[in-house]
């Protein structure tokens, strides 16, 4: 995501990381060496390891850049869920919806009995109800807009379509683990949710796990993903410290899955190399009542990243280590 607008503010001044973070940087050890051969492998040019300042894009343009997926990781067979020939998904953006596969019966797994939600960033509609989108809501410690265009690939595959595809396919892998699933949106509005209505979707369904699906939009040479972790935050409306923990064992184990099924190598950017990042700025964080992280699966504006995340079978592999970074939590 673009960090300009509601939850998506540049980050500020970094915090020093605790004794939890110990736990992270073992977990991702293993993988992360895995992950970096394989980015090697690919060709991967390195880059500096300072943020520079993001760029805004519309999530409208359309278009897509087609690309073999840059991993070396085995491959994983797609689901029905969604496409994956490297074209962006088509989207319903008014209309009647479809049944959702959320409303289908849960089957018998591991997970029989626990509530996921997944919140795709952004909606490919969004562009076009900028007022609707501008107008400031209340994210606890203060008021912000209600969500943003997002951003996009340089050849205008956009956010909102990557997020949404990486979430349907997310949804069948766990419902297959006999998860109960549910998403904020599903190409069945126009536009939004509101940050705020996006935490209460899923404080509502009293979600063991709440995952928010986003692309960076970074400068170019800006590589890699990053789990965005809550903070603790007391204010106004906003009261995160009893997710705050149970969040951080969320996000670690998702970013030690996520770099063994993609081969993609943490940030080189944020997080010091941990692939995690701690933020009270971010409105759907901050209204959660139940455990819940951002993951940033790549940089958009970056090439070598632009081709993964344009990649069918690439965004299998994100959803598939997103999937197994949530199973592992909600089975302890």
């Amino acid at each position: 995501m673009s960090y300009v607008g509601p939850d998506f503010d540049p980050p500020g001044p970094r915090r020093s990381r605790r004794g939890p973070m110990t736990v992270a940087l073992a977990a991702l050890v293993p993988g992360a060496l895995v992950g970096w051969l394989v980015w090697q492998a690919v060709g991967d040019s390195g880059g500096g390891g300072s943020t520079s300042a993001r760029s805004t894009a519309s999530a409208g343009a359309p278009g897509s850049s087609s690309a073999a997926p840059g991993s070396s990781s085995a491959a994983r067979t797609p689901t029905a869920s969604g496409t994956d020939d490297g074209k962006p998904p088509s989207s319903t953006l008014s209309g009647p919806a479809t049944p959702a596969a959320s409303d289908l019966p849960a089957a018998a797994g591991p997970l029989k009995g626990k509530v996921v939600v997944i919140d795709p960033g952004h909606n490919p509609g969004n562009f076009q109800h900028s007022a609707d989108i501008n107008r400031k809501v209340n994210i606890g410690t203060n008021w912000k807009e209600c969500d943003t265009t997002g951003t996009s690939t340089n050849a205008g595959y956009s956010e909102a379509r990557f997020t949404l595809d990486v979430a349907r396919r997310l949804r069948t892998l766990l419902q297959q683990e006999g998860a109960t699933v549910k998403l904020t949106q599903d190409g069945d509005r126009s536009w939004g949710p509101c940050v705020d209505e996006r935490a209460r979707i899923g404080n509502s369904a009293h979600a063991d796990a709440v995952v928010s699906i986003h692309a960076d939009g970074s400068a170019a040479g800006n590589r890699g993903f990053h789990v965005i972790l809550p903070a603790s935050v007391h204010s106004g409306a906003a009261d995160t410290r009893a997710i705050v923990a149970p969040s951080r064992d969320l996000g670690e184990r998702i970013a030690g899955n996520f770099v063994r099924d993609t081969g993609s190598a943490p940030s080189n950017y944020v997080g010091g190399g941990t692939g995690l990042d701690v933020r009270s700025d971010l409105g759907g964080l901050n209204l959660s009542t139940v455990p819940k992280v951002f993951i940033e699966c790549g940089n958009m504006r970056d090439g070598k990243d632009a081709a993964l995340l344009t990649s069918g079978g690439w965004r299998q592999k994100a959803a598939r280590g997103i999937s197994e970074g949530i199973v592992s939590f909600l089975r302890g």
